[in-house]
C-alpha cells in the first residue's frame, strides 16, 4: 500500500518503521486532508468485515446464519486486539532478513503522530488502516469453516494464520520485505488478502473435509437478501479498500483507484451474469459472486491502471472465478462458500495482470504491454510464492490444528445447526 510517490526497488522501498524527524532525516509535515481521508477509508474498509459476514452468513443454511455471522465478529475482535500487541510489528518493523519485521512496535511501542516514512499522515493513522486490512482478511477465511467448525478451533487457528502467514506476506509486499526490495507491487492486496486467504481455504478444505450431506442433501442459501445486502457493503467498502490505499488525496491516485474499482466490479458482476444465463435464470448469487471477483481482480491493480484495463481485468475475472468455482463443485471440494474460487483465483489474476496492464501514465510503473517484460515476471514470481507458501503453512496448521483440539464439531452438533451447539441461539423464532 504505497503512496504514489513510492517504489518498490530496494533503493527507494520505505523502511516500515516510524521515528523522529531527527531519525528521519527531512520532516514531512501532516497533512490534515490527506490523515482524513485515510481514517475515511479505515471505517470504509471496517464495514467490510461485518459486510463479509452477511454475505457468508446469507449463503449458509437457516440453521447457521449466526454462527456464520459471528466468525466475521470474532475475527474482527481477535485480530484488532493481535495487530496492536504484536501483528503490526511482525509487519512492518524495522525488517529482518527480508522475511518478517522485529518487535519494535511491540504493543504499538513508538507508534505515534510523527508522520509514516515519506507519507504525510500519522503513524497510529497507518497502523490503524491497517489493521482493517488484517481483520476483513481473515473473515474472508472465514468461508472454509461454515457449517461444522468449532468456535475455539476457529480462534487458535485464526491467531496462528495472522501470525504465520499474513503479517509475513504483508511484510514481504509493503514492509520492506524480500518481494518489495525486488520489485514487486500490489496496490492494496491482491496478493496479501485475497491470495493468501483464498489459497488457504483450499488449504483448510483439504484437511476439515465436507460438510455432512455434502452432495447428497440440497444446502440451499437460507437467506439471499442478506447476502445481497452484504455484497453492496463490500462494494462500497472497497472504495476505501483501493482508494484509501492511496494514502493521499493530493492526486489523482485515489481516483482512479475508486473508478477503476467501480469499472472491474461492474465488468465482473455483468460477465459472471451471461455465463450464468446458459442455464435459462441468471442468479442474483451469480451477479453478486461476479462483483465480488472483479473486486478481487482490481485489487493490486487499482493504483496502476486505467479504465479500459478494469474492464479487461473485470471480464477475465468473472470468467476465470466462475470456471473455478464450477471445477470445485465438480470435483467435489467443499471449500463452502468460495474463498478460493473467487478471492484466490481472483487475487491470482489481478497480481499478473498488473504485471501486464501497469501503465505508465497512471502511477509510473510500465507492464508487458508497455514492453516491461520484467515486472510481469516478477509479478508472475509474487503471485506463485504467496500462494505456494499460503497453501502450505495454512495445510500444516489445520492439520496441526485438528490433530490436538479437532476442528470440526461433532456430527450430531453438526446436524442441529452451530447456532444452536456453538451459541445457543436462533436466527429465526
Amino acid at each position: 500500500m504505497k503512496a504514489a510517490n513510492f517504489r518498490p526497488d530496494f533503493r527507494h522501498t520505505i523502511r516500515r518503521r516510524l521515528c523522529s524527524a531527527a531519525c528521519q532525516g527531512d520532516y514531512v509535515p501532516i497533512d490534515t486532508g490527506n490523515t482524513a481521508w485515510v481514517l475515511a477509508s479505515t471505517a470504509l474498509v471496517m464495514l467490510m468485515t461485518p459486510g463479509v459476514g452477511l454475505f457468508y452468513g446469507g449463503l449458509v443454511r437457516r440453521k447457521n446464519i449466526v454462527s456464520m455471522i459471528a466468525l466475521s465478529f470474532v475475527a474482527f475482535a481477535l485480530i484488532s486486539l493481535m495487530w496492536v500487541l504484536f501483528g503490526y510489528s511482525l509487519a512492518f518493523g524495522s525488517d529482518i532478513g527480508g522475511l518478517t519485521g522485529g518487535l519494535d512496535f511491540i504493543g504499538l511501542n513508538h507508534v505515534g503522530l510523527d508522520p509514516y516514512g515519506p507519507t504525510t499522515i500519522p503513524g497510529l493513522t497507518f497502523a490503524l488502516f491497517q489493521m482493517m486490512f488484517a481483520t476483513v482478511t481473515l473473515a474472508i477465511l472465514t468461508s472454509v469453516f461454515a457449517e461444522r467448525v468449532k468456535l475455539v478451533s476457529f480462534i487458535v487457528f485464526g491467531l496462528l494464520w495472522t501470525t504465520l502467514v499474513y503479517a509475513p506476506v504483508a511484510h514481504w509486499v509493503w514492509g520492506g520485505g524480500w518481494l518489495a526490495a525486488i520489485g514487486a507491487v500490489d496496490f492494496a492486496g491482491g496478493a496479501v488478502v485475497h491470495i493468501t486467504a483464498g489459497f488457504s481455504a483450499l488449504a483448510v478444505a483439504l484437511v476439515i473435509g465436507k460438510r455432512v450431506g455434502f452432495g447428497k442433501e440440497l444446502m440451499e442459501p437460507g437467506n439471499i437478501p442478506i447476502t445481497m445486502i452484504g455484497v453492496a457493503l463490500l462494494w462500497f467498502g472497497w472504495f476505501g479498500f483501493n482508494g484509501g490505499s492511496a494514502l493521499a488525496t493530493d492526486g489523482l491516485l485515489a481516483t482512479n483507484a475508486i473508478l477503476v474499482t467501480n469499472t472491474s466490479a461492474a465488468a465482473g458482476a455483468l460477465t459472471w451474469m451471461l455465463l450464468s444465463w446458459k442455464d435459462g435464470r441468471p442468479a442474483s448469487l451469480g451477479i453478486a459472486s461476479g462483483a465480488f471477483a472483479g473486486l478481487a481482480a482490481i485489487t493490486p491493480a487499482a493504483g496502476y491502471v486505467g479504465p479500459f484495463a478494469a474492464i479487461v481485468i473485470g471480464v477475465v475475472a468473472g470468467i476465470i472465478c466462475y470456471t473455478s468455482l464450477v471445477y470445485r463443485i465438480r470435483k467435489g471440494l467443499d471449500e463452502s462458500l468460495d474463498a478460493w474460487s473467487i478471492h484466490g483465483m481472483g487475487g491470482l489474476w489481478g497480481v499478473i495482470a498488473t504485471g501486464i496492464f501497469a501503465a505508465a501514465a497512471v502511477n509510473g510503473y510500465s507492464g508487458l504491454l508497455e514492453g516491461n517484460i520484467s515486472q510481469f515476471l516478477i509479478q508472475l514470481l509474487a503471485a506463485a510464492v504467496v500462494m505456494i507458501y499460503s497453501l502450505g503453512v495454512s495445510f500444516v496448521l489445520a492439520k496441526a490444528i485438528d490433530a490436538t483440539i479437532g476442528l470440526r464439531v461433532r456430527e450430531e452438533e453438526e446436524y442441529v445447526g452451530l447456532d444452536i451447539s456453538q451459541h445457543g441461539e436462533r436466527a429465526y423464532n
